[in-house]
């Protein structure tokens, strides 16, 4: 069975930002909440071909490309 748990003396900030997440992903306070704390305390593991299938997908969605050129004109210039 589900155990209840009762915060007090949530800062402001974090209670807002808590609220502002609930309505963006259209969940209560109080699912927002569990969610929040099942990615922090329960990650889920990753493998390796996982993750970088996931990298590739990314890159593929993007609408540029680096080259290694790119990097090392950035390096030689400096960062803005």
């Amino acid at each position: 069975m589900p155990a209840t748990l009762t915060l007090k003396n949530i800062p402001d900030a974090i209670y807002d930002r808590l609220r502002a997440a609930a309505e963006a992903h259209r969940r209560s306070m109080n699912s927002e909440a569990i969610v929040c704390l099942e990615t922090v305390l329960l990650p889920r593991r990753v493998s390796p071909d996982e993750q970088l299938s996931r990298i590739r997908e990314l890159r593929a969605s993007l609408n540029f490309t680096v080259t290694a050129e790119d990097v090392d004109t950035l390096k030689r210039e400096g960062r803005p």
